[in-house]
C-alpha cells in the first residue's frame, strides 16, 4: 500500500482504495482543499494495487464470462484476496463499497456517514465488472455516483471521496459554509451574488444589500424552495414530507 504524507497524529478519515490504477490517485483529490488537508493529516490516503494480487506473471485479474458475452470480468479469488489485505489494516466500522452503476445512489447523507465514521474502502472495478460471488461473500456494498457508465470505479472514487472530505473538521474555512450547501437541508441552494452590484444591466436583488440578516435569511430559504421544485421533484417530495413529519 502506498499512503500521502500524513501529521503525528492519526487522520480524522482515512480513505482506502482498490484499484488495478493507483496511480490514479490521489489526482484531483491532491490539489485545492482536499490537497491541504491531504498534506495537513486531517485525512489519509492508502491506495491497494489489485494486480499485486495476480496469480500469473501477467498480473492479470480478469477472465471471460461464465455463460459468455462480450468483455472480462474481475476474478472473485484476486479481488478477495485484496479485499482481505485492505481490511486487515481498516476499522471494522469503515464501510466496504463497491462502485457500481447498479448500487444504491451516493448522497449527501451518505458522505456525512462516511465521515462519521472515520474511513472507508473503496473497491474500483473494471472491465465488465466484479464476480458476484466476492460482494456477496465479503458483504460489500453497492454504491452509485450516477445514473451513467463509466470506464470504471476510480473516477466515482474520486467524486465520492471529494464530497467527504469537505466535510471533515478542519478542511473547509467556514463551518457554516457546509451547512448552507445543496442538500444539507434537503433543498438546492439559493443564488449566489458578488460585486459589481449591477453587471450586464443586472442588478444584485435590493434584499441582498440590505443588510437584513432576517430578510436575507428568508429570501434565501424561499429561492432555495423554489429552485427545489421546479428542478428537483423528487428533493421537494421528500423535503415536503420530512417537513410535514416534522411539523
Amino acid at each position: 500500500m502506498s499512503e500521502a504524507p500524513t501529521a503525528d497524529t492519526r487522520p480524522v478519515f482515512t480513505a482506502q482504495v482498490l484499484s488495478i490504477l493507483p496511480e490514479m490517485f490521489p489526482g484531483p483529490l491532491g490539489l485545492s482543499l482536499a490537497g491541504r488537508a491531504l498534506d495537513r493529516g486531517i485525512w489519509g490516503l492508502k491506495t491497494l494495487d489489485i494486480r499485486d494480487f495476480s496469480r500469473d506473471k501477467h498480473r492479470s485479474v480478469d477472465d471471460t464470462p461464465a455463460g459468455g458475452g462480450p468483455g472480462m470480468v474481475m476474478r472473485a479469488d484476486i479481488v478477495a484476496d485484496a479485499i482481505d489485505a485492505a481490511r486487515a489494516d481498516a476499522d471494522p466500522d469503515w464501510p466496504l463499497v463497491y462502485l457500481s452503476p447498479r448500487g444504491r445512489r451516493f448522497d449527501q447523507a451518505m458522505a456525512g456517514d462516511w465521515a462519521a465514521r472515520g474511513g472507508v474502502t473503496l473497491l474500483c472495478g473494471r472491465f465488465e465488472g466484479v464476480d458476484q460471488r466476492v460482494l456477496d461473500a465479503r458483504g460489500v456494498e453497492e454504491v452509485s455516483v450516477g445514473d451513467f457508465v463509466l470506464s470504471g470505479g476510480e473516477p466515482a472514487a474520486i467524486v465520492m471521496l471529494d464530497a467527504v472530505i469537505r466535510l471533515l473538521p478542519g478542511v473547509m474555512g467556514k463551518a457554516e459554509s457546509a451547512e448552507e450547501e445543496s442538500f444539507s437541508a434537503g433543498l438546492l441552494e439559493a443564488p449566489h451574488y458578488t460585486r459589481p452590484t449591477v453587471w450586464d444591466g443586472r442588478a444584485i436583488p435590493d434584499v441582498l444589500l440590505s443588510g437584513h440578516h432576517g430578510r436575507i435569511a428568508a429570501w434565501r430559504q424561499d429561492r432555495a424552495e423554489e429552485i427545489t421544485r421546479l428542478r428537483r421533484p423528487d428533493l421537494w417530495s421528500t423535503y415536503e414530507r420530512t417537513a410535514n413529519e416534522e411539523g
